[in-house]
């Protein structure tokens, strides 16, 4: 094997022809490894293209070497047979769609407008037009939308007390009637609460940490507490009205979906079932109302739709089917599917 480092004592004494060696051998170490990078790049194209590459196409080989689909073109007009007769081409139009006018305006319909105005000045007018000739045309007109984060007020309420002169007689002035008295909490910020929770999907901790950002102290535990009671003593008589409402339509969708629940008496990650009822897809205004059970036992349904006279369409689970004996006027409707009747 040739030597390869030299000191600098060694290449000072060298004569001419050890060093034209010397130099000769460096090129061609020189070009080996320049081959064998380029090798390895292309190997490393190829395992790359194999892994994450479009597993359909195909490496071609020209040669005995890999092309790396820089010249398929060339290489598959080349290749015997492959000549063949051209489709007719269709003339395509793209047609763009047209700039909707007044979207703008559709936009910001119905939202409280602030007009602001932007006037010259008399100083002004006399430098544009030193003649004082001048007409005003009408006014161009943009709109920008402002936003207002949110804004938190609190209301002290002074009720007035009086007292008799025999010290006996005490009344008081009339007071409105609370959401949950002795509460700091209104409908208003209940309805975020929920909104936030119900339809935005955000935690109770995330809305704490928003709420002290906006250097309001509100734990999620009030929140919790809040929700519940709300629940319990004004969305309650809501859900019943509605139960009741949903058996004057002759067609309801049934389903069950399993959820978790991580405190309801048992071990954590306890598997729970969320049964949802709802109105068909045909009617207009859509009733869509869910029961919690911890199991997926059949009297559930059958308890919910003890009193509805009509079509359920169900998916194959015998719970639903097996309510036709025993709700007279009810029909299952859907995949029929034997499933064992210990649930």
């Amino acid at each position: 094997m040739e030597k390869m480092i030299y000191t600098a004592d060694e290449l000072n004494n060298a004569d001419r022809d050890e060093l034209i060696g010397i130099i000769l051998s460096l090129q061609k170490n020189i070009a080996r490894m320049t081959q064998n990078q380029e090798l390895i790049l292309e190997q490393t194209a190829i395992l790359r293209g194999q892994r994450f590459g479009r597993h359909s196409e195909k490496m071609n080989v020209i040669d005995g070497q890999m092309s790396l689909f820089f010249n398929e073109p060339e290489a598959t007009a080349s290749e015997p047979g492959t000549q063949a007769e051209e489709p007719d081409f269709e003339e395509v139009v793209i047609r763009r769609k047209k700039k909707q006018k007044g979207k703008r305006e559709d936009d910001l319909k119905g939202m409280p407008v602030t007009v602001i105005k932007h006037e010259m000045s008399e100083e002004e007018l006399k430098e544009a037009f030193p003649d004082g000739k001048y007409k005003r045309l009408p006014d161009e007109v943009y709109k920008r939308l402002e936003f207002h984060p949110a804004s938190f007020e609190a209301k002290e309420h002074h009720v007035a007390v009086y007292a008799g002169m025999d010290d006996e007689t005490v009344v008081k002035a009339q007071r409105p009637k609370d959401l949950l008295r002795g509460s700091i909490v209104t409908p208003s910020l209940e309805a975020a609460i929920i909104n936030g929770k119900y339809v935005n999907s955000l935690p109770l901790y995330r809305m704490e940490q928003e709420f002290k950002r906006n250097d309001v102290n509100l734990n999620r535990q009030n929140m919790a507490n809040w929700t519940i009671e709300c629940a319990d003593r004004y969305l309650a008589v809501l859900y019943d009205y509605l139960h009741k409402l949903l058996y004057q339509y002759h067609v309801l969708q049934a389903d069950e979906t399993t959820v978790e629940v991580s405190k309801d008496g048992r071990a954590a990650g306890s598997k729970s079932y969320m049964w949802i009822y709802r109105t068909g897809k045909s009617y207009e205004e859509a009733i869509v109302l869910y029961e919690y059970q911890k199991d997926r036992k059949e009297d559930h349904p059958e308890e919910f739709l003890k009193d509805f006279q009509g079509v359920c369409v169900t998916d194959g689970y015998q719970a639903y089917h097996s309510l036709e004996e025993k709700t007279p006027g009810l029909t299952i409707a859907g995949c029929w599917a034997h499933y064992p009747r210990s649930i």
